[in-house]
């Protein structure tokens, strides 16, 4: 973690699966990704961020279809799967 201030930033999320989430999405509706691993609910948030510098992203589906969810939380595309995970 890094220390900026009075407000505690972590540097990593924490790894939640090692293979992305497949999930059918609904078109209209609003998904919120836990980005700092630690929701038990993955992977969608759940709160359990709080207190640790980590915000949810929101994700809008426009129509139905998989989206394939980030677990591994080293994604650069974030909600979505990149691959990450298969770099360790």
């Amino acid at each position: 973690m890094t220390k900026l201030s009075n407000t505690i930033v972590p540097s990593v999320a924490t790894r939640a699966s090692e293979c992305p989430y497949a999930v059918d999405v609904i078109a209209g509706k609003s998904y919120w990704w836990c980005a700092c691993g630690k929701s038990r609910s993955q992977p969608f948030c759940d709160g359990s961020h709080r207190g640790s510098g980590f915000e949810p992203v929101r994700f809008d589906a426009v129509r139905d279809e998989k989206i394939w969810f980030c677990g591994c939380k080293a994604t650069a595309s974030a909600p979505t799967c990149d691959g990450s995970h298969n770099n360790g």
